[in-house]
């Protein structure tokens, strides 16, 4: 049986950092084809492989997170009932937990479960949305997404904006700054206008968040800067469009705009007897809709994701294995209540002979209905109506055949149709021309 601590310790010792995940995906790939799976390692991007572990049954639960981490690469080291290092909560701890939960669930003979691991998860999700096109997506009923939740059902997830302003200025010796213009001074405005605007607010999801990250501009002290950047992620909890509008209100036309990803914040499902909350982060839930419906949850704080001293405790890393395998087995008893193992194709029923007759299957009366006017060609058996035929719209006429196919009715059999007159649905009588 896999112990999660001693793989995810070797994992956090492998460098990923988002754009070089191959050594990790290449580890994860081999350690799952000794286990015995069918394994599928397909590029999103060149030389960044997703990894899909899959059993000879249907995929009908998906375990699924991200192999990259965000820089810089910190080994592993264990001490006091944790371990330290990149991605040990973020994600590489729950990859571990997510294998050990897989093999529990197979040595307790549950074969309809799979393993999903994308690269890009830190930057625009491109691992994502290539394994969403994969052909095995439509056999999954639940994706089980991991992020730390420190080991809770994620109801909700906040969306994400990120972009870059870009300001342009004229370059001049630094002793004679009136000569030019300081493409940095007018970037610090423009951020300092975004950092005072009236962002939205939801009663779920909470406030929106602005993070200026990166700023950088000019070439030398003793230089003018010519040009500047800063790359901003907005947390959402409205669509994009509002927030777009009114950073591009505050900005105006001093900072070109340049827009990276937009995603919308997300509701979740949950499940009875499991812990709730909402999480701040965007996940790439949004990018993998047709993996089934998506639940997220996983070991670890988020508050120590991304950070210098990331760690998990060893005892909440086994703890989500628990997790994870008490909800596979939750989702696949609602699994076998709500959809047979085998389900008989049902054919259509054969329509009665009233159902073939109804009202309801004949076309609509023409409104303009003269003797000049004929039926549609579907029904070439039909007599022409009199104008007064338009007082009882839903009535038949009496030497209609009954639609193609059916069972034709007996004609009337007067003299009057042979004569030229024909029969209207008021039962009065005129002469063809």
């Amino acid at each position: 049986m896999t112990d999660p601590v001693a793989l995810a310790h070797r994992l956090v010792d492998i460098p990923s950092v988002s754009g070089a995940e191959s050594d990790a995906a290449q580890f994860v790939a081999l350690h799952l084809t000794d286990l015995g799976y069918r394994v599928d390692v397909f590029e999103a991007l060149p030389g960044r492989p997703n990894v899909l572990a899959t059993t000879d049954r249907p995929p009908w639960v998906v375990l699924s997170t991200h192999l990259d981490t965000v820089p810089p690469h910190i080994p592993a080291r264990e001490d006091d009932g944790f371990l330290h290092g990149r991605g040990a909560c973020d994600a590489k701890g729950i990859i571990a937990a997510q294998i050990a939960a897989a093999e529990r669930l197979r040595a307790e003979g549950v074969a309809e479960i799979g393993l999903l691991f994308v690269v890009d998860a830190e930057m625009g999700s491109a691992g994502a949305r290539a394994a969403n096109a994969h052909p095995r997506a439509r056999e999954c009923r639940w994706l089980i997404d991991g992020e730390p939740t420190d080991n809770k059902l994620a109801a909700g997830s906040k969306g994400s904006l990120r972009l870059t302003l870009r300001t342009a200025g004229v370059t001049a010796h630094s002793a004679y700054p009136e000569q030019g213009r300081s493409a940095i001074d007018a970037l610090l405005d423009v951020l300092a206008d975004v950092r005072r605007a009236a962002w939205p607010t939801d009663a779920f999801f909470g406030d929106t968040t602005v993070n200026i990250g990166v700023i950088a501009g000019g070439t030398r002290p003793n230089v003018v800067a010519g040009e500047a950047r800063a790359d901003l992620q907005i947390r959402l909890v409205t669509d994009a469009a509002p927030v777009k509008r009114l950073l591009e209100q505050a900005v105006g036309r001093r900072a070109q705009i340049e827009y990276l990803t937009a995603v919308n914040p997300l509701r979740l499902a949950t499940v009875p007897g499991f812990e709730t909350c909402v999480v701040r982060f965007t996940t790439d839930v949004p990018n993998l809709t047709g993996w089934g419906k998506p639940l997220l949850i996983g070991p670890g704080s988020i508050l120590l994701a991304h950070t210098d001293h990331e760690r998990i405790a060893l005892a909440e890393l086994r703890a989500g294995t628990d997790a994870y395998v008490r909800l596979a087995h939750t989702l696949l008893r609602e699994k076998a209540a709500g959809w047979p193992m085998r389900s008989r194709r049902m054919r259509p029923r054969r329509a009665t002979r009233s159902a073939r007759f109804s009202r309801r299957a004949m076309p609509p009366m023409p409104r303009d209905c003269s003797p000049a006017t004929t039926w549609p060609s579907t029904f070439p058996s039909r007599a022409r109506c009199s104008p007064t035929s338009r007082r009882a719209p839903r009535r038949r006429c009496r030497s209609w055949r009954g639609p193609p196919g059916g069972r034709p009715r007996k004609r009337r059999s007067d003299r009057s149709w042979r004569s030229g007159t024909r029969r209207s649905c008021t039962g009065r009588t005129s002469r063809s021309a």
